[in-house]
């Protein structure tokens, strides 16, 4: 009994040895797109505990003009909320860039969690994205490979321990998952829904506490890739 348990342990704890990402891995990051794939227009609903949204995103559309505010808190929006919801857009189109973090795995950091004939879990270490990046040492990026058709599945992103990302600022604790739907022939993988869930607080009084999910739907194929 004393050697099957000293085997177990050691066999797990080599499954947990962080070392090189695996070739089939490294290949679907290298076609992995956290916004799912491009070329497809979607229905965005976004719920959190107070507030609701659903926009319509639209490829052909020029800059801002590629989102729709439909819906706001389950009514249609106002004329001031259409020209802040517009503005915004328009603010954020000519400077900003989706985030990915695949970008920010540190080499050599994999963790094999799990490995069947039909998925992969591994989890990396992350890299600062910058010199005032105080938040990237205390998370752990995880992808879910579906290894038939070499497609990322799922990413979590998630804290490991309690950290403090700018001063009077604590976060206890911080997540957040991303699942895509499988390609079947007629569709490629696209962005299915996201959870984000914050436990913190700032200037030890305010609640940073926030959970909210997005969902999409409503795929169709814009004919453009």
């Amino acid at each position: 009994m004393r050697l099957l348990l000293r085997l177990i342990f050691i066999v797990f704890s080599c499954r947990l040895v962080a070392g090189p990402t695996p070739p089939e891995l490294t290949s679907a990051l290298d076609a992995f797109r956290a916004e799912g794939t491009k070329g497809w227009a979607f229905t965005q609903t976004t719920v959190s505990e107070d507030r609701s949204r659903i926009e319509r995103f639209d490829p052909l559309g020029r800059d801002s003009r590629k989102w729709t505010l439909l819906q706001q808190d389950g009514r249609a929006p106002s004329s001031d909320e259409l020209q802040t919801y517009n503005e915004h857009k328009a603010r954020r189109s000519s400077h900003e860039t989706p985030p990915n973090v695949k970008d920010q795995i540190a080499p050599g950091t994999c963790e094999v969690m799990d490995e069947t004939p039909e998925r992969g879990v591994y989890r990396f270490q992350l890299k600062p994205g910058d010199e005032d990046d105080r938040s990237a040492q205390f998370m752990r990026v995880t992808f879910t490979l579906h290894r038939p058709t070499a497609t990322i599945e799922k990413v979590e992103l998630a804290s490991t321990e309690p950290f403090s990302p700018m001063i009077m600022v604590k976060i206890k604790e911080a997540r957040t998952v991303m699942t895509y739907s499988l390609p079947d022939g007629e569709r490629p993988t696209l962005l299915k829904d996201v959870s984000v869930r914050v436990r913190g607080r700032a200037m030890w009084v305010k609640s940073l506490d926030q959970d909210m999910t997005v969902t999409y739907s409503d795929y169709a194929y814009a004919g453009k890739k």
